[in-house]
């Protein structure tokens, strides 16, 4: 049982809109009616209850920061259809609600560029790409390797903006207990950079961010976002406490959404199917408001051996809401396109796709040169291929049917980088046997609380249950955020790290207390490629008449370093295939190209997996030792179930029909088509 789960069940446990305060203050958004253009007056609503109406005319001055998202009302230009340009404080949510609706902002309206093509005259290579990563990488030549290959595929893959959607909405409550002190309860996924990012806009030093609970992020929370900004100016402007909650279809273009994009793979390969070349160029948007490239061909840099290899990223600064971190940027869309194109070649180079990734395993990361500090790839395939039972599958696609339905099975693989950051970490113990761990983390409800009070529970030989693990206040030891599969990895490392210490002095009278910052140890660590590694299978049917597709089963298998708590971390991996599978068959923002937002803007319209979509789940793991990534040997898992689960139906679709389809989601209106041309 998660170590919350009582207090989660009872209500005990508080989201950031649930927080009690006297007085409370209510704020509501207005949103830019036009795509691009400038405000010209903002008229403010005679409404009773009304308290505020903020908005570029009489916004107080912010500082600068670098995410111009979080500029609010400082400037009268509008960047894309659904910004914050105005906001509305009142007495009640009802009536913040209805005197937002009756603000009235004029514009002048400018033309719009809205959609993203791949050959859009804006399209530059930035100077990085989302993480840090070089905008494009070349070994060897891979042009010339392409046309002297013996079998080859050269394809275009395209996937839409899909929306993060986490159950709980981005909510804050915001309260200056002082002239210049500043306390917040966010739904956030790091309140430590929640706190910094206000200190610097405010220009204040005393902030204290509360993320206790979150319902939910998968990136979306991963950095602030304007609601929290809002709330504090909002509460700073009346004088009192202020709420605000964004609605569902606010969410849609305030918050971020992964990028579409459209990429092109060629493969080379012998007529063996050993790998001779890979070309993966990426193409995707961004805002005119802040630069957000994803790294969708970063994955595809150590994935394969090949001594040819080109990779690049372009994007196209649009009038549209700022992308941002969907669960896995990058690898998830870019491993869709280069293990669908994986599969295509091995159906060109008549070879098993099991075997055809074998054949191409690396023994040293591509890219770097490095040693692998574990990669555990083959063995999931392997295992994978056993308990899927692929040995008995016709490799002839079409092959299958059950009544009418077209059957096929896929498989593709799976990657994700295991990071360790630094941390701080404090641990305590105390006379009546009792423990204490404190940390800056966040639970966002993937059970970090659990993991950590059993990595506390078991350094310090204790039993789980006189361990207090202490998480989601900025006032605690400094802590990274909760994404990038790198949250447990590195707190549970400090905690660790900080219970060793502790266990050297409970000879000594209690309390006692250890404290550690693993900053200088991650530093001096030897050079290793950290990844994770899985494959995906899955069963699917398609009916021809109707080009309904259903996936019948689907397994994966991992490796992801030692797993902390098996409970938790299934969960994990069956949220990710399950968010797979909505990208793979129904996720998809329909943009607007009149008016530049999101058309389905709520989830009756934009549809997302359920569990009665996914008839049979399962996902396991190998066993993994790896002494190169932290204390508990362990990788994070919260993003590899995600990766590739896309490819793996896609896949399985083409088995099933002899049709390739190479654009996501596949709804009946896109396969049908491809069907009927048969």
């Amino acid at each position: 049982m998660r170590v919350e789960g009582r207090a989660k069940i009872t209500g005990a446990a508080r989201y950031a809109f649930e927080y009690p305060a006297d007085d409370v203050a209510y704020v509501m958004p207005v949103q830019a009616a036009v795509a691009k253009g400038e405000i010209v007056d903002v008229r403010v609503p005679d409404l009773p209850g009304v308290l505020s109406v903020l908005s570029c005319l009489n916004a107080p001055e912010l500082n600068e920061v670098p995410d111009a998202e979080l500029m609010l009302f400082q400037s009268r230009r509008v960047s894309y259809r659904g910004q914050l340009v105005a906001a509305v404080v009142a007495d009640t949510l009802e009536t913040a609600r209805e005197a937002a609706r009756r603000v009235g902002v004029t514009y002048r309206e400018d033309d719009a560029d809205v959609l993203l093509t791949p050959d859009h005259p804006g399209l530059y290579a930035p100077d990085q790409v989302n993480g840090g990563f070089p905008t494009t990488e070349e070994t060897g030549d891979a042009d010339a390797a392409f046309a002297a290959s013996d079998v080859t595929v050269d394809a275009t893959y395209r996937t839409p903006a899909q929306h993060n959607n986490a159950m709980e909405p981005h909510a804050a409550l915001a309260e200056w207990t002082g002239a210049d002190e500043l306390l917040v309860h966010d739904s956030s996924q790091g309140a430590v950079t929640v706190q910094s990012t206000l200190k610097k806009l405010f220009g204040i030093e005393r902030v204290r961010v509360v993320s206790s609970h979150v319902g939910g992020g998968f990136g979306s929370k991963g950095t602030p976002r304007p609601h929290v900004v809002l709330a504090a100016m909002a509460a700073r402007g009346v004088g009192r406490p202020a709420k605000i909650a964004l609605t569902r279809q606010q969410m849609f273009a305030a918050v971020g959404y992964r990028t579409p994009t459209v990429q092109r793979l060629r493969l080379g390969a012998d007529a063996d199917g050993r790998l001779r070349a890979i070309t993966h160029d990426v193409v995707v948007q961004t805002s005119t408001v802040r630069e957000f490239t994803e790294q969708a061909a970063t994955a595809t840099r150590h994935m394969y051996r090949t001594p040819n290899r080109y990779t690049t990223h372009r994007v196209a600064a649009l009038d549209v809401p700022s992308p941002s971190w969907m669960r896995a940027p990058g690898e998830t869309p870019g491993m869709f396109a280069l293990e669908t194109a994986m599969d295509e070649l091995a159906h060109a180079a008549g070879v098993d796709p099991v075997e055809l990734r074998l054949r191409n395993e690396p023994d040293r990361d591509p890219e770097t040169g490095l040693p692998f500090s574990s990669r555990n790839l083959a063995a999931c395939l392997r295992e994978g291929a056993e308990r899927f039972g692929w040995a008995h599958r016709d490799p002839r696609p079409r092959a299958e049917r059950r009544g009418r339905l077209l059957i096929g099975t896929g498989v593709a693989a799976a990657t994700y980088p295991a990071t360790t950051l630094p941390a701080r970490a404090r641990a305590r113990a105390d006379a009546d046997g009792s423990f204490t761990v404190q940390i800056a983390a966040t639970d966002i409800g993937t059970g970090a609380r659990t993991a950590l009070t059993l990595v506390a529970a078991e350094t310090l030989k204790a039993d789980p249950g006189a361990v207090t693990v202490e998480i989601g206040d900025s006032d605690l030891p400094k802590a990274p955020l909760a994404g990038g599969s790198m949250g447990t990895a590195s707190w549970g490392h400090a905690v660790a790290r900080a219970c060793e210490a502790l266990l050297h002095k409970l000879d000594d009278p209690l309390p006692q207390e250890a404290y550690v910052d693993t900053k200088q140890e991650l530093s001096e660590r030897a050079d290793y490629a950290r990844h994770a590694f899985g494959a995906h299978f899955a069963e699917t049917s398609v009916d021809p008449d109707t080009g309904e597709v259903r996936v019948l089963r689907m397994l994966g298998v991992f490796a992801a370093g030692r797993i902390v708590s098996p409970t938790t971390a299934r969960s994990q991996f069956l949220g990710g295939m399950t968010m797979g599978l909505g990208m793979a068959l129904m996720e998809e923002g329909y943009l607007d190209p009149l008016f530049g937002d999101f058309a389905n803007h709520d989830l009756a319209q934009y549809h997302v997996a359920a569990c009665a979509d996914v008839p049979e789940l399962e996902a396991l793991w190998i066993d993994e030792a790896d002494p190169h990534l932290n204390a508990m040997g362990s990788k994070g898992i919260g993003e590899i179930g995600i990766v590739g689960a896309a490819a793996a139906i896609g896949n399985a679709v083409h088995h099933a029909t002899g049709v390739r389809f190479r654009e996501l989601p596949l709804t009946p209106a896109r396969v049908l088509p491809g069907l009927e041309d048969r």
